[in-house]
């Protein structure tokens, strides 16, 4: 019981110190029966459905060869902490290597997390395994990258849709899965025909069309988007975002959207948070981010967008970073973005900022009072995305 209770209070207190993060009501099911029966509990819109807290992902680095010695660690994803709301996207973006992918494998459990907590309608699911977590697999669904390579060339559309339901038969039954593939097929705007056909005979955003109608076939309730349009042409990436807002209001699902585009993240998005070096930097509505943004590191990345009007691109202050990107396997002590921020004061080597409201925005109800992971924050003009 005392150990409960200190885990009450110290999920309160996180709670008080980032809003952006709710209350986690925990429900610790005994039985693999207990957890089917809380996966499948309905949530109400707007309330969490995941909950992420303090996740930390780090791979060892070892020497030797017969007997390997761990000598240090990447950190890839070091205490990353949000809440995803029934029906909404969340957007995250950041530079390459700051975490984003990971953070999905692990949301996903592809891959296992070191430390931290990652709760489905309050299910801590990092605990899962064998036959709860392939229940909650169904209910959270993946769309990769490259839609060709996470397509078997070897199997036809129909197999690849299909596969879904041989690996849970009780989401359609035997007889009826040909009909239902030849539905999510006209779902996602591809002719039902093409059910024979192979990937290659697609089109780069017909194949992202395919591993979309794959992630609908067991009608999850979230689908994380690990950079879904990035490999694709610029009018195809408007096809498929249009094609994901469309079956989001249709499905009511919840999105996680990964990517580096920051136009099409404001264009799809509810929330967005930026990651640098595997921690959340700022975090907030795509409002308070695009035209609000207090932390150093996302001006700078607002202001390298490019921007299509000449006279606002003429007039804006182009942030230029200087350095290079520290080391996830030995980051800088305090702040992460210390070393190339202009801001940097002895302070910011010494403590690390929480992801909280700054002091000077605080009980203030403007746009620039949301989440900052920063000691010096502060509004700054920037031209973003439109």
């Amino acid at each position: 019981m005392a150990e409960t209770g200190k885990k009450a209070a110290d999920e309160n207190a996180a709670v008080d110190a980032t809003p952006n993060v709710s209350e986690v009501h925990v429900t610790d099911a005994s039985t693999t029966a207990e957890v089917e029966a809380v996966l499948d509990a309905p949530v109400e819109r707007g309330e969490p459905i995941l909950q992420v807290r303090n996740l930390v992902k780090h791979f060892p680095l070892t020497q030797g060869i017969l007997f390997k010695k761990q000598v240090g660690a990447v950190k890839a994803v070091d205490g990353v902490s949000f809440d995803l709301y029934q029906g909404e996207t969340l957007g995250i973006v950041g530079e390459s290597g700051c975490g984003k992918s990971t953070v999905a494998k692990l949301l996903m459990t592809l891959e296992r997390a070191t430390a931290g907590e990652v709760f489905y309608k309050g299910q801590d699911i990092t605990k899962l395994s064998g036959r709860a977590l392939k229940a909650v697999r169904r209910n959270i669904q993946m769309v990769f990258q490259d839609p060709y390579t996470s397509l078997n060339p070897r199997m036809t559309v129909g197999d690849i849709i299909g596969e879904p339901f041989e690996i849970h038969p009780e989401a359609a039954p035997k007889g009826d899965r040909r009909k239902r593939v030849r539905e999510l097929l006209d779902v996602v705007g591809l002719n039902p025909e093409y059910i024979n056909r192979y990937p290659h005979q697609f089109s780069g955003g017909q194949r992202q069309r395919i591993g979309i109608a794959r992630g609908l076939a067991l009608n999850p309730e979230i689908i994380i988007c690990d950079e879904p349009v990035s490999a694709l042409d610029v009018s195809v990436q408007a096809q498929v975002v249009n094609l994901m807002e469309k079956l989001q209001d249709e499905f009511n699902l919840s999105y996680i959207f990964i990517a580096h585009d920051l136009s099409i993240v404001r264009h799809i998005s509810d929330r967005v948070g930026v990651m640098y070096l595997g921690k959340m930097a700022e975090i907030g509505t795509d409002t308070e981010i695009y035209d609000h943004p207090t932390h150093p590191y996302t001006q700078a990345l607002l202001s390298a967008v490019p921007v299509p009007d000449p006279d606002a691109r003429e007039g804006r202050e182009r942030i230029i970073l200087t350095g290079d990107v520290p080391s996830p396997a030995n980051p800088p002590s305090g702040c992460r973005f210390r070393t190339r921020c202009w801001k940097a004061q002895d302070k910011c080597a010494e403590e690390v900022p929480l992801l909280a409201v700054p002091e000077v925005f605080a009980g203030k109800t403007i746009p620039a009072a949301h989440e900052s992971a920063c000691h010096f924050a502060e509004e700054k003009q920037v031209v973003g995305a439109a």
